[in-house]
């Protein structure tokens, strides 16, 4: 995780330090804790100037300050991860190596192939010298934040960041939309005084090595929020990055799925439910397939660190380490727990895993309300009635509904893996230091994001990953705080197996045919909906987001499978969506938490409707606004 800033000027005539200001700078420090600097590159002759500005978090190999630059001039900045396609060494650093690779290339095709083999999240900035050109953007997914800013006050001035800043002017931060990569020819622009940005899309290759275009219209969406002295353009030599999945199979079944559970009601759903699915060979082959792929993924991320080594020659100590270098936004759900369970495979056994588990307090309400939610409570407690998971008569203010889940989840793991030291960390937040908080920090986080449901889960991701809570020890409630580098998040799962309520009123409305649109609108909204914030809320900590069911090789697969295969809406809620995820979880051992049913992390951690009870998820927030 690193934080990255360019600002590039088509003019030498103002200070350059006019667009990069020092709160824009505090927020990019956040980010890279580990090693901060920034230089200015002046080219007179063609009358522009850029400022880079790199911060680093240091996860992998030898430490490498950004930006990076070489004899050739050439300067590059990156935040990202490689996780495969292109070999980095055990004691090597990506950024190194990327810089290396792209030094090589002496053509457009050549950057394009070197970022289509990239599997893993990204962003990048990169000034080629030779050409005067500024390269930039995200990965397919856009799993890493990059936003710009375009400032017509200082002669055409372009910003890129992974962060912003309050802005004093009606110059707007906009994501970088996730559509390809970018490139501005710096010296040409300079002339004609006018930005033109030059997009490269991502395109999929199919069986017949046709090529088909994966973003028809995003050219125009993304010209539509372009200032009107910026103008958007494809290349000319038609050139694009090749997708790192395959396309989503859209095949329905001509008849109806058998389900092999015919008498499974919405009062009967309980984990033996699941055996006779697992009885059907050729569903038992899918459900290890997904295994083995979520598993592999798991391992890229919690091993893909550094670990207590000598920082010259990289080798990783002997000495048995009792720090927590790996956590998971926890809730308790079938998406966390499968995570956790998995990672507990490929984490050193003397490691703890700290489980982030996030409780809004739970304000006075009627008593109609208070009805309400004792009865949700105590649903959520007959789920793990065997598991002995009580709560503790202190901090009742915080009994949300996945605080309850979280703890059974946590004595399912301790069963699968007694030997494992978990940290199930519970991070309490009461209303007036969410409201602090998100007056400091929250709101320039989520922005350019504005809505109800961007506050309520960025407030929520924001206190969960910063890990700050209490941890039980001996029956004693503890102050603990994650030294975490690592978090790792369940997202991707819903938006892919059909998890969300809408996901059933889309299936009653229009069939398969129709859940299919939609879950191909899903996955390919997911980097502007949710991707690019959680990165900006996670990384203000000095911690990386890391999302497993978004590995490239997890979505090829699925992708890969008929809808039908991985979940069934005629079933009840708690098997039915996500249906092949369940079955996996329950493959690799767990138990109640199989058939919990989808609850949003909103209404999980009971921070929706804490300071208003009339707002609508799609609602502009006021408090992100107001401040």
């Amino acid at each position: 995780m690193c934080g990255i800033c360019c600002v590039a000027s088509l003019s030498v005539q103002h200070t350059i330090g006019r667009v990069f200001k020092e709160d824009l700078l505090c927020n990019l420090r956040r980010r890279g804790p580990d090693c901060s600097q920034q230089q200015i590159k002046t080219i007179s002759d063609l009358s522009y100037q850029c400022l880079f500005s790199g911060h680093v978090l240091h996860l992998r190999g030898l430490m490498t300050p950004q930006p990076l630059t070489d004899i050739n001039n050439n300067v590059f900045l990156w935040n990202g991860e490689v996780f495969n396609g292109i070999h980095v060494g055990l004691v090597e650093n990506d950024t190194q190596v990327m810089f290396h690779h792209l030094s090589s290339c002496s053509n457009e095709s050549d950057i394009l192939s070197l970022f289509s083999l990239v599997r893993g999240p990204w962003s990048f900035i990169y000034y080629q010298a030779s050409k005067h050109y500024l390269w930039f953007g995200r990965d397919y997914f856009g799993r890493r934040s990059l936003l710009w800013q375009f400032n017509n006050d200082l002669d055409r001035a372009l910003c890129l960041s992974s962060v912003s800043a309050l802005s004093e002017s009606d110059n707007q931060w906009q994501e970088v939309p996730a559509s390809g990569i970018y490139r501005v020819d710096l010296k040409a622009c300079a002339i004609s005084q006018s930005l033109v940005l030059t997009l490269y899309p991502w395109k999929y290759h199919t069986k017949e090595n046709a090529i088909e275009e994966t973003f028809l219209s995003g050219r125009d969406q993304i010209s539509k929020e372009l200032p009107s002295y910026v103008s958007l353009t494809m290349n000319d030599s038609k050139l694009s990055l090749i997708t790192p999945v395959v396309p989503l199979n859209r095949t329905v079944p001509e008849t109806s799925v058998d389900t092999h559970c015919p008498n499974i009601t919405n009062s009967t759903v309980t984990v033996d439910d699941l055996h006779g699915f697992l009885a059907e060979e050729h569903k038992k082959k899918l459900v290890h397939q997904l295994i083995d792929v979520l598993s592999e993924a798991v391992k890229r991320r919690v091993l893909y660190l550094f670990r207590d080594a000598d920082q010259h020659t990289g080798e990783i100590l002997s000495k048995p380490t009792k720090k927590a270098h790996i956590a998971v936004l926890f809730s308790g759900g079938i998406d966390s727990m499968l995570i956790a369970a998995l990672a507990d495979r490929h984490i050193p056994l003397e490691e703890p895993i700290d489980l982030l588990n996030v409780a809004f307090m739970i304000k006075e309400q009627t008593k109609q309300s208070n009805q309400k939610k004792n009865l949700e409570l105590h649903s959520c407690q007959e789920c793990f009635k065997k598991l002995d998971t009580t709560p503790v008569d202190n901090l009742t203010c915080f009994n949300v509904p996945d605080r309850i889940t979280g703890r059974a989840g946590l004595k399912e793991l301790e069963t699968i893996n007694p030997s494992r030291t978990w940290n199930f960390v519970e991070i309490n937040v009461t209303l007036e230091e969410l409201k602090r908080m998100r007056q400091q920090h929250i709101s320039y986080l989520v922005y350019p994001l504005d809505t109800v449901l961007d506050d309520s889960i960025g407030c929520a991701v924001w206190f969960a990953s910063r890990g700050e809570g209490f941890i039980t020890t001996q029956g004693d409630l503890k102050p603990y705080k994650s030294s975490a580098k690592i978090v790792l998040t369940g997202i991707g799962a819903d938006e892919q197996l059909a998890g969300y309520s809408r996901h059933r009123v889309c299936f009653k409305k229009y069939g398969l045919e129709g859940l299919n649109k939609e879950l191909g609108m899903e996955l390919g909204r997911i980097s502007s909906r949710n991707l690019g914030r959680d990165d900006r809320i996670i990384g203000d900590h000095g911690k990386e987001a890391r999302f497993p069911f978004l590995d490239e090789d997890v979505v090829s697969f699925l992708n890969s499978l008929p809808v039908s295969e991985k979940a069934d809406l005629t079933l009840p809620r708690g098997i039915g969506e996500k249906l092949l995820l369940r079955l996996a979880a329950k493959e690799v051992g767990l138990k109640a938490s199989t058939v919990l049913p989808k609850r949003a992390m909103q209404f999980g951690s009971r921070i929706a409707k804490m300071e208003k009870s009339n707002e609508k998820a799609s609602d502009k927030c006021s408090r992100l606004q107001s401040v």
